[in-house]
């Protein structure tokens, strides 16, 4: 098995760009590209920690260990296809996505890379139940962690509670939106983790570990934490260590983006981990908070497209947003700052100008082009 030190899928500027320090294994998306719904393949964001492996599937194994395990087993990608087959339609989003805001607001980085607001993606996964490959082992009670490992050059390793691992929409994916697995997301196997951050969906899924005690390891108390001033440190971890997703609103415009005047419709998503969005409100400039409308599929633990109608007048203009959960959780007005940058999900601010030369304009919506 070999190693490749970047990205396989070709990376049009249209439809990503790359974030500050974000080194060659991280692209993110253009959600202002995004066709509909779903984010496809070849749209998606990438975030890779190590060189990615070259894996043939015919060659692939996975190993299942531990003292909560009857008996170690090692399975084939016909094992698992011959599982009863799941598919969940699910947002994998990582830890620091909106890092950048940061910077924004305290006028200072937080480690890591740069990412704005499109280290996020919603897929169709499909695959089978974790709890269904572990049963394949015999699972004993008093399990308590499982540590899946990924394939990659750093063995890149985050555990799961047992709880979690053994959720129905905990899966191991062998195909996205349809299609095989591609390499950069994780081909031939990966986790589908729901609601968490993207480091607990583990890609190039080669071992599973599963014990009765704590299997910790860097990636949970040295980095995706909640670390810093207003942090205490939990156990082992600089930090509280990070699992469910908070709610968060995007807009499909960039920052300085420049739209046609007049009537004009802004869209955007909204998503919260595990939740299901019920209110996303707009303020465009000093004026009232406004409803958006949500659209249909809002699914929990995806996201939900939203839109506004406005009249645009020429010139420079500042949207804020905010979404709401079906838990009660609601974006922030501001932030706490934390040492690794994670977890940003303030009021949302994009800014952008509208004029009357629709030339250069970037794609939202016209009313008179609908």
């Amino acid at each position: 098995m070999s190693h490749h030190p970047g990205i396989f899928k070709p990376l049009p500027a249209r439809y990503f760009c790359h974030p500050e320090e974000g080194g060659a294994t991280n692209v993110e998306t253009r959600l202002s590209r995004l066709p509909g719904y779903l984010t496809p393949n070849r749209q998606f964001f990438v975030r890779s920690h190590f060189d990615i492996p070259e894996l043939e599937a015919a060659d692939w194994r996975l190993t299942l260990t531990g003292d909560a395990l009857s008996r170690e087993h090692s399975l084939r990608l016909a094992d698992l296809e011959r599982l009863p087959r799941v598919s969940v339609i699910r947002a994998i989003e990582c830890a620091g996505n909106a890092r950048a805001c940061f910077a924004r607001d305290f006028g200072t980085a937080a480690e890591g890379a740069q990412w704005g607001q499109g280290a996020v993606g919603v897929a169709e996964w499909s695959g089978v139940r974790l709890r269904d490959v572990l049963a394949l082992a015999g699972l004993e009670d008093g399990a308590f962690h499982v540590l899946p490992e990924g394939l990659d050059s750093g063995r890149f390793a985050r555990p799961l509670p047992i709880d979690k691992a053994l959720a129905d929409d905990t899966i191991v994916a062998l195909a996205m939106n349809g299609e095989p697995l591609p390499i950069d997301h994780g081909f031939p196997a990966r986790l589908v983790v729901s609601g968490w951050l993207g480091a607990a969906s583990v890609k190039w899924l080669g071992r599973l570990e599963v014990s009765r005690d704590a299997l910790n390891t860097y990636w949970n108390t040295q980095d995706y934490t909640l670390a810093g001033p207003d942090y205490p440190a939990e156990g082992e971890a600089d930090g509280i260590p990070i699992t469910t997703m908070p709610v968060m609103s995007l807009v499909d415009l960039e920052d300085d983006a420049r739209l046609g005047a007049g009537d004009t419709i802004l869209r955007g998503r909204a998503l919260s981990g595990e939740g299901q969005i019920t209110a996303v409100e707009c303020r465009l400039d000093d004026g009232a908070w406004q409803n958006a409308t949500l659209h249909t599929p809002n699914i929990a633990g995806a996201w939900v497209c939203w839109s506004l109608t406005c009249q645009l007048d020429a010139g420079h203009h500042v949207l804020q947003v905010r979404a709401r959960d079906d838990r009660g959780h609601e974006q922030p007005d501001s932030m706490i700052w934390n040492d690794h940058g994670c977890l940003y999900n303030a009021v949302t601010r994009v800014t952008f100008y509208a004029d009357d030369r629709e030339a250069d304009c970037q794609p939202q919506e016209r009313l008179t082009s609908l």
